[in-house]
């Protein structure tokens, strides 16, 4: 799922481009209160793939905080103006923004340019699900090569983020070590078993960084599986 961020100060609104968006499938953040002084951070700490950047903000104006977020990010940048001059929109785009479109808009033509910068950075939409899998609220987010619970991220490795994948792709089901060595290196023969559970100790203590410590549980003569907190409280 792309996760796009909406820095509009009018909160009608900006409450009215999240719901839209939400409602075909994209998970959406806003700025609002002091995050207009500190947009640039806000993207570095979101991540999103894509902003949506009103030009006419408090403090400081899109223009700025579109230079400010290129020294930190190259993701696409589309701009909502009031302003529909030609010169706006030449500096908008000058300023480090990716497409522009002008207040009122239809909605169906700001969809439309958020699915074009997206298949134009980050290839087909149709292959959203392989870049993105989740679990009870757990995300590895392949594009970017972390694991993702709540507000928490932590990196990881080529190995790790081949482990995490089929672990949440399993849902809680176990998965076998074989399954596991596999998958991470594509021929078990020619990796040692202990190799393994080194990777899966890694893999758990930045489980336990997201305040996980005990979701990825080993299943004695079998392999393991991820027991996320939602399971706990549903079999209790």
């Amino acid at each position: 799922m792309y996760v796009l961020y909406v820095v509009e100060d009018d909160a009608a609104l900006r409450e009215l481009l999240s719901e839209a968006l939400a409602r075909y499938g994209y998970a959406v953040r806003s700025a609002t209160g002091d995050a207009f002084t500190r947009i640039a951070t806000e993207v570095e700490e979101i991540k999103p793939h894509l902003v949506l950047l009103d030009v006419n903000l408090p403090v400081y104006d899109g223009f700025y905080w579109a230079r400010r977020i290129r020294v930190v990010s190259k993701l696409p940048i589309l701009f909502i103006s009031v302003r529909g001059e030609p010169l706006d929109q030449v500096r908008a785009l000058e300023q480090g923004g990716d497409d522009y479109i002008v207040k009122p808009f239809h909605l169906e033509v700001l969809l439309a340019k958020v699915e074009a910068l997206l298949r134009r950075a980050y290839g087909e939409l149709a292959d959203a699900g392989e870049m993105l899998v989740t679990y009870a609220g757990l995300r590895v987010d392949q594009r970017r090569g972390e694991l993702v619970y709540g507000e928490r991220h932590v990196s990881l490795t080529p190995t790790e983020l081949r482990l995490a994948t089929r672990l949440v792709q399993a849902r809680g089901k176990p998965v076998s070590r074989e399954d596991l060595l596999v998958v991470a290196w594509n021929d078990e023969t020619f990796v040692d078993d202990n190799t393994l559970t080194v990777n899966i100790a890694r893999l758990r203590r930045k489980l336990g960084e997201l305040g996980l410590a005990d979701a990825l549980q080993t299943i004695r003569g079998v392999g393991y599986r991820l027991v996320m907190p939602s399971d706990l409280m549903a079999s209790a």
